[in-house]
Protein backbone atom coordinates (compact mmCIF):
# COMPACT_ATOMS: atom_id res chain seq x y z
CA UNK A 1 0.00 0.00 0.00
CA UNK A 2 1.44 3.06 -1.24
CA UNK A 3 1.90 5.65 1.76
CA UNK A 4 0.53 8.83 0.28
CA UNK A 5 0.24 11.01 3.37
CA UNK A 6 3.84 11.12 3.77
CA UNK A 7 4.59 13.66 1.00
CA UNK A 8 1.09 15.70 1.47
CA UNK A 9 3.95 19.29 2.27
CA UNK A 10 4.79 18.09 -1.44
CA UNK A 11 0.96 18.65 -2.38
CA UNK A 12 0.53 21.57 -1.19
CA UNK A 13 3.56 23.09 -2.10
CA UNK A 14 2.47 21.75 -5.80
CA UNK A 15 -0.80 23.59 -4.54
CA UNK A 16 0.73 26.71 -3.90
CA UNK A 17 3.07 27.04 -6.98
CA UNK A 18 0.02 26.82 -9.11
CA UNK A 19 -2.03 29.46 -6.98
CA UNK A 20 0.09 32.39 -6.10
CA UNK A 21 0.66 33.34 -9.46
CA UNK A 22 -3.03 33.49 -10.07
CA UNK A 23 -3.88 34.94 -6.90
CA UNK A 24 -1.49 37.34 -7.72
CA UNK A 25 -2.95 38.09 -11.19
CA UNK A 26 -5.95 38.32 -9.87
CA UNK A 27 -5.43 40.75 -7.28
CA UNK A 28 -3.41 43.20 -9.87
CA UNK A 29 -5.27 42.42 -13.17
CA UNK A 30 -8.36 40.91 -12.39
CA UNK A 31 -10.77 39.16 -14.95
CA UNK A 32 -10.97 40.68 -18.48
CA UNK A 33 -14.96 40.63 -18.93
CA UNK A 34 -16.89 40.34 -21.90
CA UNK A 35 -19.87 42.27 -23.15
CA UNK A 36 -22.20 39.85 -21.34
CA UNK A 37 -20.87 41.98 -18.09
CA UNK A 38 -19.67 45.58 -19.30
CA UNK A 39 -22.63 46.06 -21.76
CA UNK A 40 -22.34 46.23 -25.55
CA UNK A 41 -23.06 44.95 -28.95
CA UNK A 42 -23.01 41.13 -30.71
CA UNK A 43 -23.36 41.89 -34.34
CA UNK A 44 -23.11 38.34 -36.44
CA UNK A 45 -22.45 38.55 -39.87
CA UNK A 46 -22.02 36.43 -42.92
CA UNK A 47 -19.50 37.23 -45.38
CA UNK A 48 -19.47 36.15 -49.26
CA UNK A 49 -15.60 36.51 -49.05
CA UNK A 50 -14.58 34.12 -46.32
CA UNK A 51 -10.97 35.98 -45.75
CA UNK A 52 -10.98 34.95 -42.34
CA UNK A 53 -7.16 36.36 -41.10
CA UNK A 54 -8.86 39.89 -42.68
CA UNK A 55 -12.01 39.65 -41.16
CA UNK A 56 -10.73 38.55 -37.99
CA UNK A 57 -8.51 41.81 -38.09
CA UNK A 58 -10.56 44.17 -38.86
CA UNK A 59 -11.57 47.34 -37.09
CA UNK A 60 -13.43 50.29 -38.09
CA UNK A 61 -11.98 53.69 -38.39
CA UNK A 62 -13.65 54.95 -34.99
CA UNK A 63 -12.24 51.63 -32.77
CA UNK A 64 -15.79 50.17 -32.42
CA UNK A 65 -15.47 46.70 -33.10
CA UNK A 66 -13.32 45.49 -29.67
CA UNK A 67 -12.86 41.88 -31.09
CA UNK A 68 -13.40 39.49 -34.00
CA UNK A 69 -14.05 35.70 -33.89
CA UNK A 70 -15.05 32.99 -36.44
CA UNK A 71 -18.78 31.25 -35.44
CA UNK A 72 -19.33 29.22 -38.53
CA UNK A 73 -18.57 28.24 -42.33
CA UNK A 74 -18.30 32.09 -43.57
CA UNK A 75 -20.33 33.52 -39.82
CA UNK A 76 -18.16 35.58 -37.88
CA UNK A 77 -18.85 37.34 -34.74
CA UNK A 78 -18.16 41.07 -33.92
CA UNK A 79 -18.08 42.50 -30.34
CA UNK A 80 -18.76 45.99 -30.51
CA UNK A 81 -19.27 49.34 -27.90
CA UNK A 82 -22.57 49.70 -27.51
CA UNK A 83 -24.22 50.96 -31.01
CA UNK A 84 -27.14 51.89 -32.74
CA UNK A 85 -29.20 50.89 -35.90
CA UNK A 86 -27.23 53.24 -37.97
CA UNK A 87 -24.14 52.70 -36.71
CA UNK A 88 -24.50 49.10 -37.04
CA UNK A 89 -25.16 49.86 -40.88
CA UNK A 90 -21.66 52.07 -41.33
CA UNK A 91 -19.98 48.78 -40.44
CA UNK A 92 -21.71 46.66 -42.34
CA UNK A 93 -20.93 49.07 -45.39
CA UNK A 94 -17.73 49.40 -44.17
CA UNK A 95 -17.57 45.45 -44.33
CA UNK A 96 -19.00 45.41 -47.55
CA UNK A 97 -16.61 47.34 -49.28
CA UNK A 98 -13.32 45.46 -47.89
CA UNK A 99 -14.98 41.92 -48.10
CA UNK A 100 -18.27 42.55 -50.84
CA UNK A 101 -21.36 41.00 -49.93
CA UNK A 102 -22.49 40.84 -46.05
CA UNK A 103 -25.44 39.06 -44.27
CA UNK A 104 -26.78 39.93 -40.93
CA UNK A 105 -27.46 36.99 -38.88
CA UNK A 106 -27.76 38.57 -35.39
CA UNK A 107 -27.42 41.78 -34.05
CA UNK A 108 -28.20 42.21 -29.92
CA UNK A 109 -27.05 45.14 -27.39
CA UNK A 110 -26.46 44.07 -24.11
CA UNK A 111 -26.93 47.05 -21.51
CA UNK A 112 -24.62 47.85 -18.52
CA UNK A 113 -27.19 47.26 -16.34
CA UNK A 114 -28.22 44.22 -17.19
CA UNK A 115 -24.45 42.73 -16.84
CA UNK A 116 -24.27 43.78 -13.78
CA UNK A 117 -27.58 42.08 -12.73
CA UNK A 118 -25.86 39.23 -14.28
CA UNK A 119 -23.02 39.24 -12.32
CA UNK A 120 -25.02 39.94 -9.32
CA UNK A 121 -27.08 36.69 -9.81
CA UNK A 122 -23.54 35.04 -11.08
CA UNK A 123 -22.11 36.00 -7.30
CA UNK A 124 -25.36 34.88 -5.58
CA UNK A 125 -25.24 31.20 -7.48
CA UNK A 126 -21.43 30.53 -5.91
CA UNK A 127 -22.72 31.26 -2.77
CA UNK A 128 -25.50 29.31 -2.74
CA UNK A 129 -23.74 26.20 -4.18
CA UNK A 130 -21.09 26.67 -1.77
CA UNK A 131 -23.61 27.10 1.23
CA UNK A 132 -25.56 23.84 -0.12
CA UNK A 133 -22.54 21.72 -0.33
CA UNK A 134 -21.56 22.65 2.44
CA UNK A 135 -24.47 21.62 4.70
CA UNK A 136 -25.05 18.41 2.21
CA UNK A 137 -21.70 16.91 3.07
CA UNK A 138 -21.57 17.74 6.75
CA UNK A 139 -25.26 16.56 7.05
CA UNK A 140 -24.02 13.42 5.13
CA UNK A 141 -21.14 12.34 6.87
CA UNK A 142 -22.31 13.68 10.31
CA UNK A 143 -19.01 15.95 11.06
CA UNK A 144 -18.64 19.54 10.11
CA UNK A 145 -14.87 18.48 9.43
CA UNK A 146 -15.63 16.77 5.84
CA UNK A 147 -17.71 19.33 4.76
CA UNK A 148 -15.29 22.54 5.73
CA UNK A 149 -12.76 20.55 4.02
CA UNK A 150 -14.62 19.71 1.09
CA UNK A 151 -15.42 23.54 0.62
CA UNK A 152 -11.55 24.17 1.09
CA UNK A 153 -10.72 22.08 -1.61
CA UNK A 154 -13.55 23.49 -3.89
CA UNK A 155 -12.48 26.68 -3.44
CA UNK A 156 -8.89 25.40 -4.49
CA UNK A 157 -10.21 25.12 -7.54
CA UNK A 158 -11.86 27.69 -8.85
CA UNK A 159 -8.81 29.83 -7.93
CA UNK A 160 -6.68 28.12 -9.86
CA UNK A 161 -9.19 28.61 -12.70
CA UNK A 162 -10.25 31.84 -12.23
CA UNK A 163 -6.26 32.34 -11.83
CA UNK A 164 -5.41 31.12 -14.94
CA UNK A 165 -8.17 33.14 -17.07
CA UNK A 166 -6.73 36.44 -15.34
CA UNK A 167 -3.13 35.94 -16.52
CA UNK A 168 -5.09 34.40 -20.38
CA UNK A 169 -7.15 37.59 -20.45
CA UNK A 170 -4.12 40.02 -19.07
CA UNK A 171 -1.71 38.23 -21.26
CA UNK A 172 -3.50 37.25 -24.46
CA UNK A 173 -7.06 39.22 -24.06
CA UNK A 174 -9.42 36.79 -23.54
CA UNK A 175 -12.77 37.74 -22.04
CA UNK A 176 -14.48 35.58 -19.74
CA UNK A 177 -18.39 35.38 -20.29
CA UNK A 178 -21.32 33.54 -19.60
CA UNK A 179 -20.29 30.80 -20.65
CA UNK A 180 -17.19 30.76 -18.01
CA UNK A 181 -19.49 31.35 -15.09
CA UNK A 182 -21.01 27.63 -16.53
CA UNK A 183 -17.65 26.19 -16.13
CA UNK A 184 -16.67 27.80 -12.96
CA UNK A 185 -20.54 26.24 -11.13
CA UNK A 186 -19.33 23.15 -13.36
CA UNK A 187 -16.05 22.93 -11.70
CA UNK A 188 -17.69 23.37 -8.07
CA UNK A 189 -19.46 20.25 -8.56
CA UNK A 190 -16.87 18.16 -10.18
CA UNK A 191 -14.03 19.02 -7.48
CA UNK A 192 -16.61 17.71 -4.50
CA UNK A 193 -17.83 14.98 -6.95
CA UNK A 194 -14.40 13.06 -6.81
CA UNK A 195 -13.97 14.17 -3.00
CA UNK A 196 -17.22 12.80 -1.71
CA UNK A 197 -16.12 9.63 -3.02
CA UNK A 198 -12.91 9.34 -1.40
CA UNK A 199 -14.35 10.81 1.92
CA UNK A 200 -17.05 8.22 2.00
CA UNK A 201 -14.44 5.59 1.65
CA UNK A 202 -12.57 7.15 4.58
CA UNK A 203 -15.52 7.20 6.65
CA UNK A 204 -16.07 3.33 5.85
CA UNK A 205 -13.11 2.65 6.83
CA UNK A 206 -13.07 4.49 9.98
CA UNK A 207 -16.33 2.62 11.14
CA UNK A 208 -14.80 -0.92 10.14
CA UNK A 209 -11.43 0.22 12.24
CA UNK A 210 -12.19 3.03 14.70
CA UNK A 211 -8.86 1.90 17.17
CA UNK A 212 -6.55 2.15 13.91
CA UNK A 213 -4.39 5.60 13.21
CA UNK A 214 -6.37 7.91 10.78
CA UNK A 215 -3.06 8.51 8.46
CA UNK A 216 -3.15 4.85 8.11
CA UNK A 217 -7.05 4.82 7.34
CA UNK A 218 -6.88 7.94 4.62
CA UNK A 219 -4.05 5.94 2.76
CA UNK A 220 -6.34 3.21 2.46
CA UNK A 221 -9.20 5.01 1.72
CA UNK A 222 -6.62 6.60 -1.35
CA UNK A 223 -5.91 2.92 -2.41
CA UNK A 224 -9.22 2.02 -3.14
CA UNK A 225 -10.34 5.02 -4.61
CA UNK A 226 -7.61 6.91 -6.46
CA UNK A 227 -7.38 4.19 -10.02
CA UNK A 228 -11.38 4.47 -10.09
CA UNK A 229 -11.35 8.57 -9.73
CA UNK A 230 -8.53 8.94 -12.47
CA UNK A 231 -9.98 6.50 -14.87
CA UNK A 232 -13.49 8.96 -14.39
CA UNK A 233 -11.30 11.53 -14.95
CA UNK A 234 -9.52 11.41 -17.82
CA UNK A 235 -12.43 9.84 -19.72
CA UNK A 236 -13.87 13.77 -19.55
CA UNK A 237 -10.38 14.86 -20.20
CA UNK A 238 -9.23 13.28 -23.33
CA UNK A 239 -13.30 14.45 -24.54
CA UNK A 240 -12.32 17.53 -23.62
CA UNK A 241 -8.44 17.86 -25.22
CA UNK A 242 -10.56 16.49 -28.44
CA UNK A 243 -12.92 19.76 -28.42
CA UNK A 244 -10.02 22.01 -27.50
CA UNK A 245 -8.76 20.98 -30.32
CA UNK A 246 -11.39 20.24 -33.00
CA UNK A 247 -14.56 22.00 -31.47
CA UNK A 248 -15.12 25.92 -32.60
CA UNK A 249 -13.80 29.17 -32.13
CA UNK A 250 -16.99 29.93 -30.07
CA UNK A 251 -16.34 27.32 -27.51
CA UNK A 252 -12.84 26.85 -27.52
CA UNK A 253 -12.41 28.55 -24.08
CA UNK A 254 -15.05 27.68 -22.46
CA UNK A 255 -13.54 24.11 -23.42
CA UNK A 256 -10.38 24.98 -22.13
CA UNK A 257 -11.94 26.22 -18.46
CA UNK A 258 -13.65 23.23 -18.13
CA UNK A 259 -10.31 21.19 -18.95
CA UNK A 260 -8.49 23.51 -16.62
CA UNK A 261 -11.08 22.79 -14.01
CA UNK A 262 -11.06 19.17 -14.32
CA UNK A 263 -7.98 18.38 -13.85
CA UNK A 264 -7.56 20.86 -10.97
CA UNK A 265 -10.40 18.85 -9.34
CA UNK A 266 -9.15 15.51 -9.87
CA UNK A 267 -5.71 16.33 -8.44
CA UNK A 268 -7.46 18.67 -5.26
CA UNK A 269 -9.75 15.58 -4.21
CA UNK A 270 -6.79 13.23 -3.74
CA UNK A 271 -3.86 15.52 -2.78
CA UNK A 272 -5.78 18.67 -1.08
CA UNK A 273 -9.07 17.73 0.24
CA UNK A 274 -7.67 14.08 2.24
CA UNK A 275 -4.55 15.82 3.43
CA UNK A 276 -6.40 19.02 4.85
CA UNK A 277 -8.90 16.23 6.65
CA UNK A 278 -5.46 14.94 8.77
CA UNK A 279 -4.32 18.27 8.94
CA UNK A 280 -7.63 18.94 10.96
CA UNK A 281 -7.58 15.80 13.19
CA UNK A 282 -4.00 16.87 14.17
CA UNK A 283 -5.06 20.09 15.09
CA UNK A 284 -7.81 18.52 16.88
CA UNK A 285 -5.38 16.33 19.01
CA UNK A 286 -2.97 19.43 19.77
CA UNK A 287 -5.93 20.87 20.76
CA UNK A 288 -6.99 18.47 23.19
CA UNK A 289 -3.65 17.66 24.75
Amino acid sequence: MVDFMRYKKIYFLVSGILLVPGVISLLVFGLKPSIDFTGGTILELRFEDNDQFSILNFQTEDEKVISAQKSGEGTYLLKIKTINEKEKNEIKNKLAEKFGEVEEIRFETVGPTLGRELLRKTLVAIVLATVFILAYIAYQFKDKMYGVCAILAMFHDTLILLGSFSLLGHFFGIEVDTLFVTAVLTTLSFSVHDTVVTYDSIRNAVKKNPKAKFSLLINLAINQTLIRNLNNSLTIIFMLLALVLLGGQTIRWFVVALLIGTIAGTYSSTFIATPLLLVWKSLEKRKDG
